[in-house]
């Protein structure tokens, strides 16, 4: 499998038939899936595949992208035919551009779902990068065929910039020019459409969305001087090939047989796909802009899911909160239990309680407790302790972990400050929220289990505290190793304490570093606390920073090295943080 990554107009798809071409003769043939949806193709019929077959993905978004679970599905299907020994050889050529790549690739942060982890596990080692510019050496063969008599190489190298041939030859500078010479209401379709791509709706962009949206592209006079013919002419302009034939516009046309649930957009009346070059350069020119007033009644009025849900929070992003709530409230009706949570949070934010809490079972009824479980969030930082508590509660009853972790979380957090170190406070706090606990780490979250070590430890439950741990840190979580650590340290065990800790520190807990500081102060190896506390500083730690200025003020020794930390040499900081 080879999929080449290259910007729009590069030369990939070229490149891939160029390479295929000496396969005829030995037998081969060659697969694209392509209808009634590429995706559907390609799931329907990969099982098909046999020997001498090159599989043809050109764009591969199309495949690995598609949603509902269904790129993850294709690339699993990939996996299992490219190592069946007995369905080879099979050759999996594919196309992609650099965002989409990069997406694919990415490993998600740990609080973000994972959405593509097969896809990620199929592309690893398998791409080729493809530059936007030829280099020298290939200018000079192209000159070469040009001066052999090859005239439309000699107008592409006299016309092309920084050596981007490929793109001249695929006409995006026409199109480029297009757009720059339209006429006042084409070029507010384009920018419409640019804007619409640019913020991540659907390829097929329904007419009555392009020609609600155009009219705040237009000035006063503009608008006004338009004929009552202006959309069909402005359509002729738009959707006019140019070389290679490429349109600005081009319409997109369903097929009879295609069910209203394949098509999209289309499904709502004539629709429209925007050139990837435009796509591109829209990108890259408008990138700081917001879209005028016309453009997110035009999304709310004529676009469906999951479009508005993208612009919704394209919306937010931009401080349109009025269009952000009309659009969240049409996804919402529309039946996304993900923009009722959202609306939730958007009431609580303004004071609405009694409609974020309305909201909020609405999306836990539907099968969505999120919203529960931060309303409980906003709530605890708001001081409303019981009101935190008894969303978190609702929420946790509804199966969400979070929340039975959040419940702890609380119970934690008030023994951290109420109850100092009053056993029977703790015990309370802990007989309170265990059974919440429980449930939480049966459902796999081993945070749970060091809350409960916590808990148990402030009740004098050293044993039942050291179980909890013990179990949290053969689960897999590093947060369980200092509690660990403290009760070997309280039992005498200073190496078995620091072994612990050490271990906590390499596997990214950030109390760790200052805890095993403290523990080797103790035991008199201040050479080792300020190692221990200067390569966390190094790190980025910015507690053990405080502690490496504090060790060295009192030690008097190596002042001036606090310089390095951005720190005058009392130990406070020379700059603003």
């Amino acid at each position: 499998m080879v999929v080449l990554v290259g910007s729009s107009s590069t030369g990939k798809t070229r490149a891939c038939w160029e390479a295929v071409q000496p396969l005829v003769k030995y037998g081969w043939r060659l697969w694209h899936p392509f209808d009634p949806t590429r995706a559907e193709a390609a799931l329907a019929d990969i099982e098909r595949v046999g020997p001498r077959t090159v599989v043809w993905l050109n764009e591969a978004q199309h495949y690995l992208g598609a949603g509902s679970g269904l790129g993850e599905r294709i690339a699993a299907s990939l996996h299992a035919l490219l190592t069946d020994p007995a369905r080879g050889p099979v050759l999996v050529l594919g196309t992609l551009w650099r965002e989409y790549a990069t997406t694919y690739t990415a490993l998600p942060r740990p609080d973000v779902e994972d959405r593509y982890p097969r896809v990620r596990e199929l592309l690893a080692g398998r791409q080729i990068a493809l530059p936007d510019s030829f280099d020298t050496a290939a200018i000079a063969d192209a000159r070469a065929l040009a001066t052999a008599g090859d005239r439309q190489l000699a107008h592409a190298l006299e016309h092309m910039g920084e050596g981007r041939l490929a793109q001249f030859l695929a006409g995006a500078p026409e199109l480029v020019r297009r757009y720059e010479t339209a006429s006042p209401p084409a070029r507010a379709l384009l920018r419409a459409a640019m804007d619409a791509r640019r913020l991540d709706v659907g390829l097929h962009l329904p007419l009555t969305f392009l020609e609600h949206a155009a009219t705040d592209y237009l000035t006063s006079d503009e608008y006004d001087t338009l004929d009552d013919n202006w959309l069909e002419h402005a359509l002729a302009e738009v959707t006019q090939a140019v070389h290679g034939n490429l349109a600005p516009l081009r319409r997109i046309r369903s097929r009879p047989t295609q069910p209203l649930t394949q098509q999209g957009n289309t499904a709502l009346g004539p629709a429209y796909r925007l050139a990837d070059y435009l796509e591109q350069h829209g990108r890259d020119i408008a990138k700081p802009m917001c879209p005028p007033a016309s453009f997110w009644e035009a999304a709310h009025d004529h676009l469906t899911q999951p479009d508005i849900s993208r612009l919704a929070d394209a919306a937010q992003a931009r401080h349109r909160i009025y269009w952000s709530y009309q659009l969240r409230q049409k996804a919402a009706e529309a039946g996304s239990t993900v923009a009722l949570a959202e609306l939730a949070v958007l009431r609580e934010g303004v004071g609405d309680r009694e409609g974020a809490e309305r909201l909020a079972r609405q999306a836990a009824d539907a099968g969505n407790t999120e919203a529960l479980a931060k309303l409980a969030e906003m709530r605890e930082l708001t001081g409303d302790r019981e009101g935190a508590e008894r969303l978190a509660r609702q929420a946790a009853d509804a199966g969400n972990t979070e929340a039975l972790e959040s419940i702890a979380g609380l119970g934690s957090t008030k023994g951290a400050r109420d109850i100092g170190e009053e056993p029977e406070a703790a015990e309370r706090i802990l007989r309170e929220g265990e059974g919440h606990l429980r449930r939480a780490a049966d459902a796999g979250n081993t945070f749970a289990l060091v809350l409960i070590a916590e808990l148990r430890y402030l009740a004098g439950d050293r044993i039942g505290a050291k179980q909890a741990a013990e179990q949290a840190a053969q689960a897999g979580n590093p947060d369980a190793l200092p509690s660990l650590a403290r009760m070997r340290e309280e039992a005498g065990d200073w190496e078995g304490a620091e072994r612990l800790l050490r271990q906590a520190a390499d596997a990214g807990n950030e109390d760790a570093p200052a805890l095993l500081c403290s523990l080797l102060e103790k035991v008199g190896d201040w050479e080792g606390a300020e190692l221990t506390a200067r390569e966390a500083a190094d790190a980025g730690n910015s507690d053990a920073v405080d502690r490496l200025a504090r060790m060295r003020k009192i030690s008097g020794t190596d002042r001036d090295g606090l310089w390095t930390y951005g720190l005058d040499p009392d130990g406070t900081p020379s700059t603003p943080w």
